[in-house]
């Protein structure tokens, strides 16, 4: 059974950073690229950013680049997302998505997760980030 499980949201100042993880169980880890998304309420979910399988690719948002690093520890299973100058306007839920193909997840990212299909690969709960003014 996979389990993708996020972590390390909490309440923080506007200008504060925070370090969320995603630890993924039942797959092989470095057979997925991984994403982070995030859903405000109200709104669509949207993508943040993604990794390749290896890391050596890397994609964000207009909305987050310069302010938030992906990584991942194919040692560990774990795929993070280090977020620095953290705004009001990044509260939301972030999630982890674990997909098969790079491009598919790119295209996720970028664009929409209306391009979601059956058999792309698993999603995680969510953990919440609230930034304060």
């Amino acid at each position: 059974q996979v389990q993708v499980v996020e972590s390390g949201g909490g309440l923080v100042q506007a200008g504060g950073s925070l370090r969320l993880s995603c630890t993924v169980s039942g797959l092989t880890f470095d057979d997925y690229a991984m994403g982070w998304f995030r859903q405000a309420p109200g709104k669509e979910r949207e993508g943040v950013s993604c990794i390749n399988w290896n890391g050596a690719t890397t994609y964000y948002v207009d909305a987050v680049k310069g302010r938030f690093t992906i990584s991942r520890d194919n040692a560990k299973n774990t795929l993070y997302l280090q977020m620095n100058s953290l705004q009001p306007e990044d509260t939301a839920t972030y999630y982890c998505a674990a997909v098969r193909a790079w491009d598919d997840l790119r295209l996720l990212v970028r664009e929409s997760v209306g391009h979601w299909r059956p058999g792309f690969g698993y999603w995680g709960q969510g953990t919440q980030v609230t930034v304060s003014s």
